[in-house]
């Protein structure tokens, strides 16, 4: 059996609660944090950090000669951001088609690379699935760690504040504490929230956050997983369960299954990514913790061997800093200086 709850405005429990005042959020709106590219920029500052100091580092005053010994310097250094044999082999390749032989200057291989990334990193569309009618069931996969639910709270705190009317799903049923945040996040959110016993079957959950969703007319029921590894064979089986009860409820949903990835486990992400796809059918990533990590690339081969879209990155610790991912604003803000 589930339980509901619906949205609260007090702040008991402020010990618990999300953060989300301006001291952990400095971004507090668009303007505040320069913009898209400003918070892009800032979240990537550790990846930047690093491939900026060690291209810069590969030119002199007077440019650098793009010869054997200058690419193969350059790959190693696009390698130290997890972006893979792939994508830095394309990236040096560009490199080497426009420039052999020359003598160049940081600006014109900077603006190469750059052009090169975004070329890598383009996909079709990175909104959100939406139901032909409401409501569009938004199931959230990951492995322990990952920042699943933490990511799912500034999801939803994301479609809150355009407006939307959402109901939580606390699927992890099996971690009290993944319940607790979930529902502390609901009520600093202001949203309706499904629970149920610890360990309870997660998809009666799933199945309930559903119904509750389409009883209250809501825009978005969004429903949290346990945290998995991908060699899992039964927990995997289990998000297939889930799947199909809220296919059952809700004929054709859920709508977008979001795999969040974190991205301080750089390649290991890439592993990650095969199991869940084919369990759980994802339709798109939440790359988390990019803010943390000197591994950003690892979005280049990430898209490259799953083409799944990059829908949302988070960018810091507070309520407001995930944004929608944009290959153009990520490729400049990657290597700005």
């Amino acid at each position: 059996m589930a339980f509901w709850r619906s949205k609260k405005n007090d702040s008991s429990d402020e010990s618990t609660a999300p953060e989300t005042s301006s001291a952990s959020s400095p971004a507090t709106g668009e303007e505040a944090s320069g913009g898209l590219f400003g918070k892009m920029k800032t979240g990537l500052q550790k990846t930047r950090r690093v491939l900026g100091t060690d291209i810069r580092d590969l030119f002199k005053a007077e440019g650098r000669l793009v010869d054997e010994d200058f690419l193969g310097e350059l790959y190693a250094r696009l390698i130290r951001t997890d972006m893979g044999a792939g994508p830095a082999g394309r990236i040096r390749d560009r490199v080497a088609k426009d420039f052999r032989g020359r003598v160049v200057h940081l600006e014109e291989v900077v603006e190469t690379i750059t052009q090169d990334i975004r070329e890598q990193l383009k996909q079709d569309h990175g909104d959100l699935a939406k139901a032909d009618s409401p409501p569009t069931v938004i199931l959230v996969v990951g492995v322990n760690g990952s920042g699943k639910t933490t990511s799912i709270g500034k999801l939803s705190h994301h479609l809150v504040s355009q407006g939307h009317k959402i109901v939580l799903g606390a699927g992890d049923t099996f971690r009290a504490a993944a319940v607790e945040q979930l529902t502390i996040w609901s009520e600093r959110i202001g949203c309706e929230i499904v629970t149920g016993p610890s360990g309870v079957d997660p998809a009666s959950v799933a199945y309930q956050t559903t119904e509750k969703a389409v009883e209250i007319g809501a825009d978005y029921a969004i429903i949290d997983t346990a945290g998995r590894l991908q060699t899992q064979g039964k927990l995997m089986q289990e998000l297939e369960k889930i799947r199909r009860v809220i296919d059952k409820k809700l004929p054709g949903a859920p709508h977008e299954v979001l795999l969040v990835l974190d991205a301080t486990a750089g390649q290991n992400a890439i592993s990650q990514a095969k199991g869940f796809s084919n369990a759980a059918g994802c339709t798109g990533i939440i790359l988390s913790k990019l803010d943390g990590s000197a591994k950003g690339g690892v979005v280049l081969p990430i898209r490259e061997q799953f083409e799944l879209p990059v829908k949302f990155v988070g960018l810091g610790e507070g309520i407001e800093d995930m944004t929608k991912f944009d290959p153009d604003t990520f490729a400049a803000a990657l290597l700005e200086a």
